[in-house]
């Protein structure tokens, strides 16, 4: 059986981020259909379910993964500033701040006053507090 599923899935695109957000977000609103009981909310929670079924199904790879790459552009605020928290409650002793040019997260160690910071991936100096 399991081989039978893998010949089926063969050159199918499967899984990603983009899927994962919409199933939660289906989940959530039928959910909700179920405790308001809402006609409108669960149409939404069976298209979105309808969504993530074809995407997963989808034999155009390219095309769905660069909806993934667009989804993922979206949310990379988000997930930076989620890394950098996570960061600063791990390590008290440093202090964690973001280029502004290439947005590439860097360390800086808490006490030195104000300096001047260089970034090691595009060379782009700002100053920092620290």
């Amino acid at each position: 059986m399991k081989e039978k599923l893998y010949a089926f899935m063969q050159g199918r695109y499967g899984n990603d981020r983009l899927n994962h957000c919409l199933m939660v977000l289906c989940i959530i609103a039928l959910l909700l259909e179920m405790i308001f009981q809402s006609f409108f909310l669960g149409m939404i929670g069976y298209l979105l379910w309808f969504i993530v079924i074809y995407r997963m199904l989808s034999r155009q790879v390219y095309k769905r993964n660069q909806e993934n790459e667009q989804f993922m552009e979206l949310i990379r605020p988000i997930t930076r500033m989620k890394s950098i928290h996570q960061k600063r409650k791990q390590d008290p002793t440093h202090h964690y701040y973001t280029c502004p040019k290439c947005h590439q997260i860097l360390r800086i160690p808490k006490g030195h006053g104000t300096v001047i910071v260089t970034c090691p991936q595009c060379q782009h100096q700002f100053e920092k507090r620290t």
